[in-house]
């Protein structure tokens, strides 16, 4: 059965999971850890076929996987035995992370998060040069509450994208932020009667 007729990814998966600690934070701030997070949104993998897609040694992946393992991020979802040796594979342990932990000011030993947009202006570079990126950048001025409201339906949008079927040769990158910024503000309009065109 090909990857596109299957579940994705290849085994049971709650919608989220909810980081709450510092050394979770600490976890998921590591590119290569964030890597092996969406590597195994498609499948299970072992920490064989992790290094071969990251391109790193064997033992390295194998302390990242376990970094996140004890994060409570990663889980064994089945082995295999092959030969004397039991292979161990991996998945995620929900498909959206949210993060349940509040930042201290100044404390710079718990990392809020990594910058998605930093990462992904980093990675959208070659797209760029090569004219097959797709972007846009829009301001608008509305209160808090409908910002988390629109920021929510954005959040099922970035899902459904996760779920599509696996296929073709490459991997496409989607970033999305909400953020607040300095851009002016209009003033309120006068009341006087006196506006001209």
């Amino acid at each position: 059965m090909s990857i596109n007729s299957q579940q994705l990814p290849d085994y049971d998966l709650p919608d989220a999971v909810e980081l709450t600690t510092p050394a979770q934070l600490r976890a998921i701030a590591d590119p290569l850890r964030s890597s092996l997070l969406d590597l195994v949104l498609e499948r299970a993998a072992t920490v064989a076929e992790l290094a071969a897609a990251v391109g790193r040694p064997r033992s390295t992946v194998a302390h990242h996987v376990g970094v996140l393992v004890d994060a409570g991020m990663l889980r064994v979802v089945r082995t295999r035995r092959v030969r004397a040796i039991e292979e161990r594979y991996y998945g995620r342990t929900g498909r959206t992370v949210t993060i349940a932990i509040a930042r201290h000011p100044g404390d710079p030993t718990v990392p809020v998060c990594v910058n998605g947009l930093s990462v992904a202006a980093a990675e959208s570079v070659p797209a760029h040069e090569e004219d097959t990126l797709y972007s846009t950048l829009r301001h608008v001025r509305i209160p808090r509450e409908q910002a988390s409201e629109f920021w929510q339906r954005v959040e099922g949008l970035v899902r459904e994208f996760t779920a599509l079927p696996r296929s073709g040769d490459t991997v496409y990158g989607l970033a999305v932020g909400l953020y607040p910024t300095d851009q002016p503000v209009l003033p309120e309009p006068s009341d006087t009667g006196d506006e001209r065109a």
